[in-house]
């Protein structure tokens, strides 16, 4: 792909969020965003974004806008279902989900619940993470976005979060073991984040902390 393709891609997105913008209180769903929800019942899953496509790499890239929380929204209550299945469905078997890997840029995830009894999914709107422990811990990971590859992470043991509930009400908790491994790999996806970010952050930590044991310690000559 050349330069042009990029700049059209680029210029998509701009676009995208422009729209989003003037979207009234830029909480509602865009017609775009509704036309892409509405258009299977339920009972059919949503396409997952792939790195390996240019397109949908420069997507997963985007940051991601809040949305309205309301028990009576068809489109949103619709979107939920439907992100499910597709975390549910076969072809995908995650442990969660994010608005964005399946083309809509709103703050919304699905989580299995690996903490709670019978490990259900949970949905959760508007979500941030307000702090993390001092402590971390290596986790293998995968993503739906990222198929056929797996890599060790270092996260914080457990995170603290706050977020809104489809019924408006708000909530803060702290959530440990793999369940926030999950939520922090969520979370990173509606900030434009993936996971092999975090290796990179890492591959330059060991280079910087080889480079500092050499200074401290030159071979001898």
């Amino acid at each position: 792909m050349d330069y042009r393709h990029f700049l059209l891609i680029f210029m998509f997105i701009n676009i995208y969020q422009l729209l989003n913008a003037q979207n009234m209180d830029g909480k509602s769903f865009t017609p775009t965003e509704i036309n892409a929800i509405m258009e299977a019942d339920t009972s059919k899953e949503m396409r997952v974004l792939k790195i390996t496509n240019y397109v949908d790499s420069v997507f997963l890239r985007m940051s991601s806008m809040p949305v309205k929380p309301d028990t009576q929204d068809i489109v949103l209550n619709h979107f939920i279902a439907r992100l499910y299945k597709t975390v549910t469905h076969p072809n995908s078997l995650g442990v969660g989900i994010a608005a964005p890997q399946v083309g809509i840029p709103r703050q919304i995830i699905l989580v299995q619940r690996f903490d709670k009894e019978a490990f259900p999914f949970e949905c959760y709107l508007n979500i941030k993470i307000v702090a993390y422990s001092d402590s971390t811990k290596l986790t293998t990971e995968g993503c739906l976005s990222i198929p056929e590859y797996r890599a060790v992470v270092e996260r914080p043991d457990f995170v603290e979060i706050e977020y809104d509930r489809i019924d408006g009400s708000h909530h803060k908790e702290t959530v440990t073991g793999f369940t926030s491994v999950i939520f922090q790999h969520e979370v990173d996806h509606l900030n434009g984040i993936l996971y092999l970010d975090h290796l990179k952050d890492e591959l330059y930590q060991r280079k910087q902390q080889k480079r500092k044991t050499e200074m401290l310690n030159p071979a001898p000559k």
